[in-house]
């Protein structure tokens, strides 16, 4: 019986549709958990998902090539995803063409930010040289994030990972800083959020409004086209990366 069982689960883990039904069973159990909690941020679907699934990888021995065998689809549709939220933008295509100048300063000064300040401060704690690469794009998007440290030399895993708990981390802090700076206006509070935190940033941004939502996707799509043009030409300027 056991052998049996064993040659089963042995079929079933080279199946990619097993991972892709885990993936969504494990995100719907964390989602539904999360609620059941008080929806909070410290328990963020996400991140129970991510604990449980690899959680699961370890227990039944599968490596992650098999498992993104079946989860790839998932991942495929995270371009669609952020491409759909040129939709709201176009909605507030007037408000965002009176901003545009600041917005596009404040674009170009987080994307550097975010990614200089990643960068020195695991240099500073004896970060190795691909996991700085990997942790530079982190601020971006998932499909932006991790196309960018497969370009420049880092793991486009351990980026995606970086990705998940640097939105986790924004959406957590962002409800504290912008209480504590009193900011009212959505529209800041939204890109804001994008900017930082990327796709978790924007779907807490559409909780807030509509306004916040669209702003929240302009800051993601600015963060992850300025950090594509601008890190490569950063990245010798920065400790630890300048060989």
């Amino acid at each position: 019986m056991n052998e049996e069982f064993i040659d089963i689960w042995a079929f079933l883990a080279a199946s990619p549709l097993l991972w892709l039904t885990m993936t969504l069973v494990v995100f719907l159990a964390s989602l539904w958990l999360n609620r059941r909690l008080g929806g909070s941020m410290v328990l963020h679907p996400v991140l129970l998902s991510m604990a449980l699934l690899m959680g699961i990888l370890l227990l039944t021995g599968t490596d992650y090539d098999t498992y993104f065998d079946g989860a790839q689809f998932i991942h495929f549709m995270l371009g669609p995803a952020t491409v759909a939220l040129a939709i709201p933008l176009f909605e507030f295509r007037h408000e965002i063409r009176k901003l545009l100048f600041p917005l596009l300063i404040a674009g170009m000064t987080g994307a550097c930010v975010a990614a200089a300040s990643a960068v020195m401060m695991a240099t500073v704690l004896g970060a190795d040289r691909v996991t700085l690469l990997s942790l530079a794009p982190k601020s971006v998007t998932s499909p932006i994030a991790m196309g960018i440290a497969e370009k420049i030399g880092g793991l486009p895993s351990l980026t995606a990972a970086l990705v998940l708990l640097t939105g986790a981390i924004g959406c957590m802090l962002s409800p504290l800083l912008i209480r504590l700076m009193g900011i009212e206006d959505d529209r800041v509070k939204g890109f804001a959020m994008g900017l930082s935190a990327h796709g978790f940033g924007t779907a807490q941004a559409f909780g807030i409004s509509a306004t916040a939502g669209a702003f929240a996707g302009l800051g993601l799509s600015l963060a992850g086209i300025m950090t594509a043009f601008l890190l490569p030409g950063v990245l010798p300027w920065l400790p630890g990366l300048s060989s």
